[in-house]
């Protein structure tokens, strides 16, 4: 399976050559920097175009189908709507946080987005505790929503804001308890060194009924950590109008908005290399013929191919069940989740140890 570090070894040989070592690696940083941002943009604008359809097919409605062929350029002139937006001044609100709250909710889901393995060779960072580095700079998000409700100086976005504060942090117990699963199956919190490890065989076949059960729960748990149906009371727009993004315009918005389809797209990612293994093909024992066939398929397809199945799984989920109410919410985590969590845990723990 050809690697993208061939690729990356080459430009960097090359812009060695043609200036210094400090000079190339900040051209480096710069590059891999808009690589990211791009990568980040057009994956948000793919998504949205992609549930609309999928809304529409379980609706049984064509969705868009008027701006290109298909729809495809649907998304796009949405984009430059929003940007073309007037930003709307909110009387009372306080201005530094009110612009703050968006760029800390975009930041973080970016810094999560980095880390992320897309190919083999191809991961921008790759840090010895990637998975902790992940549940970390993922958990910046609710900093920036909690801002938005607190400063937008309205009672609509602030109970949003607490509804999403309370749901995020609820969550984030059973998505990283779920992970952690893995991480001790595999015994590195390293990301490449887990995808690596699923060469022959991906986690949720060898970590056997527990690796099963963490891949549902981290899903579970993922879905309700992006604020999408049926664990959208945040955004419940009929009690609370559009819940802590509520007062946001223009740009603004737009951040909010950019992010809440890039984080889905991240939860089915890290659910894709943790449990479905990564950029690796499918291999089975024995049939050598098959694994052999597997390997030419490029790692990106396969990447790719496993993340937007469990972003269908998500919007089949999302435009399938009734919104739950908050109780019903938090008593689904704390009295559900975490405990199989916990249990799972220790399962998986004896599984190693036999």
């Amino acid at each position: 399976m050809w690697s993208f570090s061939e690729l990356t070894e080459w430009i960097d040989a090359t812009l060695r050559s043609l200036m210094g070592d400090g000079w190339a690696l900040f051209v480096e940083f710069v590059l891999i920097g808009v690589a990211v941002l791009v990568a980040y943009a057009v994956l948000a604008l793919i998504l949205i175009w992609v549930e609309r359809k999928v809304c529409g097919f379980f609706q049984c409605r064509l969705g868009p189908n008027r701006v290109g062929k298909w729809g495809i350029f649907q998304s796009v002139a949405d984009m430059i709507k929003i940007l073309l937006k007037e930003l709307i001044r909110i009387n009372r609100s306080d201005k530094v946080l009110f612009r703050m709250a968006s760029f800390f909710v975009i930041i973080g889901s970016i810094c999560t987005f980095a880390a992320i393995p897309f190919a083999k060779g191809l991961q921008a960072i790759d840090f010895n505790v990637g998975v902790f580095y992940v549940l970390a700079v993922s958990s910046l998000g609710v900093v920036g929503i909690l801002l938005a409700g607190w400063s937008s100086n309205s009672k609509y976005s602030m109970i949003g804001a607490m509804r999403s504060g309370a749901q995020l942090i609820s969550y984030e117990i059973s998505s990283g308890l779920s992970l952690m699963a893995i991480v001790v199956l595999s015994g590195s919190m390293q990301l490449s060194e887990i995808v690596a490890q699923q060469a022959d065989t991906w986690f949720i076949f060898k970590g056997h009924i527990p690796a099963f059960i963490a891949f549902v729960i981290y899903l579970i748990a993922g879905h309700a950590e992006t604020n999408r149906g049926p664990f959208d009371m945040p955004e419940a727009e009929s009690e609370l109008t559009s819940g802590y993004h509520t007062e946001y315009s223009g740009i603004q918005f737009g951040f909010f908005y950019l992010a809440e389809y890039l984080n889905m797209f991240i939860i089915a990612a890290v659910a894709t290399t943790m449990f479905l293994g990564g950029w690796q093909p499918l291999h089975i024992a024995g049939w050598d013929g098959f694994n052999a066939v597997m390997d030419y398929i490029p790692s990106f397809v396969w990447f790719f191919g496993k993340t937007f199945f469990c972003v269908f799984l998500a919007l089949w989920v999302r435009w399938t069940f009734p919104r739950l109410r908050i109780d019903q919410l938090l008593n689904l985590e704390w009295k559900v989740l975490m405990p199989i969590c916990l249990v799972n845990l220790i399962l998986m723990a004896i599984v190693v140890i036999l």
